[in-house]
């Protein structure tokens, strides 16, 4: 499975969980704190450490809060 992770620009987060609805790893879900904006921001839940990086949640997010890391994946050795 692929590896990866987001940083979350929680400051500029509305809530409309459009992202939460969408990832395919379900590790994202709303804080229960409130951000600059008075918005409870998503957060991603390391706990579980599934994100791949895939990208969708940066995709549908309309405030553009998401940049997506992804781990390259390992190089097959070339039988000789």
């Amino acid at each position: 499975m692929l590896k990866g992770t987001v940083v979350i620009e929680t400051d500029r987060c509305k809530g409309c969980e459009l992202c939460v609805q969408v990832c395919p790893q379900e590790v994202l879900h709303l804080a229960p704190d409130y951000n600059a904006r008075g918005y409870h921001p998503v957060v991603l839940d390391e706990s579980r450490n599934h994100c791949t990086g895939c990208g969708v949640c940066a995709v549908v997010c309309p405030d553009v809060v998401f940049t997506v890391y992804r781990e390259p994946k390992p190089q097959r050795a070339v039988a000789a």
